[in-house]
């Protein structure tokens, strides 16, 4: 077992502040959504609460594309395979996550600096990044202020379709996180893919391999 240094500082203080944004995203949404059945907060102080956190993490995204724009970083989203490798590796990586991990067959995703992410994990994060999040956070502003946006509002059909869309978001990210935390919790210790986002440092052992299965 080794250590490979795999998650820079500005990605560690970006994942740290996103996790926890959305988890109180959720916590106050949950109650804007199940008023009287849900109750943390004043409802006025929930949604002050929901909307500033919110426009944070939407800063927040735009320094993660900076830095994975403007930095070789990006590579790690973008493997070095023909799309039809890339299929094949991905569905490799599906089949070790449905059944393979549970029979103790080992990661078929080798590690490195640029390729902490194995194939499946690539598609996946590009499509929550670059697709699910901005959905998540255009139809949030315009549910911030729908007379200032109103013409927006009515291009997408109105407000029950931009509402419908901010809550199947919702619950996709409320999905996300769980099964997120669960395959953190593959690695050779319970805490060893936690540990990595706190240090940066993830434990590997000599070809590369992570200790488990996320």
């Amino acid at each position: 077992m080794t250590k490979l240094y795999i998650n820079p500082l500005p990605v560690r203080i970006w994942h740290w502040v996103n996790a926890l944004g959305f988890v109180l995203l959720i916590a106050t949404g949950l109650q804007l959504r199940y008023t009287g059945a849900v109750q943390v907060l004043e409802f006025k102080t929930a949604v002050q609460v929901h909307n500033w956190i919110g426009f944070v993490l939407i800063a927040n995204f735009f320094i993660w594309l900076g830095f994975y724009l403007f930095t070789d970083k990006i590579k790690v989203y973008h493997p070095e395979l023909s799309p039809a490798k890339h299929f094949k590796q991905t569905f490799r990586q599906m089949q070790f996550y449905g059944y393979g991990i549970f029979r103790g067959d080992p990661n078929p995703h080798q590690v490195s600096a640029y390729r902490k992410f194995n194939p499946l994990q690539s598609v996946m994060y590009q499509i929550v990044m670059m697709l699910v999040v901005p959905l998540q956070f255009y139809t949030g502003v315009l549910l911030w202020d729908v007379a200032r946006f109103s013409a927006q509002v009515q291009m997408l059909g109105g407000l029950r379709v931009v509402d419908t869309l901010h809550v199947l978001c919702f619950i996709f990210f409320s999905g996300f996180i769980i099964v997120h935390v669960y395959l953190c919790t593959l690695g050779h210790t319970p805490l060893a893919h936690f540990k990595a986002m706190f240090t940066g440092y993830e434990d590997v052992d000599e070809e590369g391999e992570p200790a488990a299965g996320h």
